[in-house]
Order: C-alpha cells, then structure tokens, then sequence
C-alpha cells in the first residue's frame, strides 16, 4: 500500500531524500499543471514546478501539517506564479481545461465526433482562455482551483487564506462573467460550463 503524503513528509523531515522524491512524483504533474493554467507557457510553468519543489524541501522542516502538503505546494505554486507574473509585467494566458485541448489535431477527433464538432469545441477553448485571460486574478484563480483542479470550497479559503463566502463570491462573479461573455460572442452552449 503506498504511503500517504503525511507519512513521506515525516519521513523526508527525518533526512529521507527517497520520501520526498516520491512526494516529487506524486505531485509533479498537478503542480505543473497549475502553473500552465495560470502562466499559459510551458517552459515557465516547468520552471515554477521545479522552484516549488525546490522551495518546499527547503522550507519542509517549517512545514506544521496545519494544511495539507498538497495545499501548501499549491500556495507556493500560486506564489511563484504572482511573482512571475508581477516580473514579467504581462497578463498570464489562461489555458483552457481538460477536453478542450486548443492545439487539438483532428485526427485525434473521435470517430463519433464530426469535424464541425471538433471546431465548436476549438472555439469554445479559444474563447473560454480568452474570457479567463481577461478576469481578475482572485476570480481566475478561484475557477482554476475549483473547476480545473477540483479543490473544494474549504481548501481554496484555506490555500488563498480568505474567508469561505470570498471564495465563493469570487468564483460565482467569475463564472457569471465567464458565462455572460461566452453567450454574447454567440456560444451559448459553452455558457453551461463543458470546457469542465
């Protein structure tokens, strides 16, 4: 049975470099996958992943278990991002979900799905990354960790440290825009939410 983050943590504090190579493997991809979504580059986001593990085994003696380590390497995540963000004075480019693949070649289509389909979901995922790129960041935040990453209400107060109704407000004014801009460019079936 494979150990739980809880019990790698203790173990890597205790000077145990294969337990947090695991917590590495374990979380690699949800971090990078964070970062993409809310710098929009790979090459960056690869970077931010490596300085959040970087940061994190560094700063592990300081962990206090208060939180889960998977929200915590999501703080600093969303850390590094901001401070990337602030440096490169530019707007992230907000990539869309899962599903909605914007660089999708039409042979990997599915046999049922015509190639009409296949551009209604490309213009969804275009508009829905444009529509993301242009909300403020609490908001955009607050969508990426819900709906993309699937973090409960809970998780996200704790991880951005606000109160449980801002998270909510946040989100719901973000979706209601979402939403609202993807009916007014003529994509009313995108406004229920299937780039999920």
């Amino acid at each position: 049975m494979p150990s739980t983050d809880e019990e790698l943590v203790a173990r890597s504090m205790g000077g145990d470099l294969d337990s947090f190579n695991q917590l590495v493997l374990r979380w690699e991809r949800p971090i990078y996958a964070l970062a993409y979504r809310v710098i929009g580059r790979e090459e960056d986001a690869r970077d931010v992943c490596q300085e959040t593990f970087l940061r994190a085994f560094r700063a592990l003696k300081g962990f206090k278990g208060q939180a889960k380590f998977s929200s915590w390497l999501y703080r600093i995540t969303l850390n590094l991002c901001r401070d990337w963000i602030r440096r490169e004075r530019r707007q992230p480019i907000a990539q869309a979900p899962e599903g909605v693949d914007l660089i999708e070649l039409a042979s990997e289509a599915t046999p049922s799905e015509s190639i009409e389909e296949l551009v209604a979901r490309r213009e969804i995922g275009r508009a829905v990354a444009r529509v993301m790129a242009e909300l403020p960041d609490e908001q955009r935040t607050a969508i990426i960790l819900k709906e993309y990453h699937g973090l409960t209400f809970q998780e996200i107060a704790d991880l951005l440290d606000c109160p449980l109704s801002t998270v909510k407000t946040r989100l719901y004014q973000g979706l209601t825009v979402l939403r609202k801009q993807l009916a007014r460019e003529g994509l009313p079936g995108a406004a229920r939410g299937p780039w999920k």
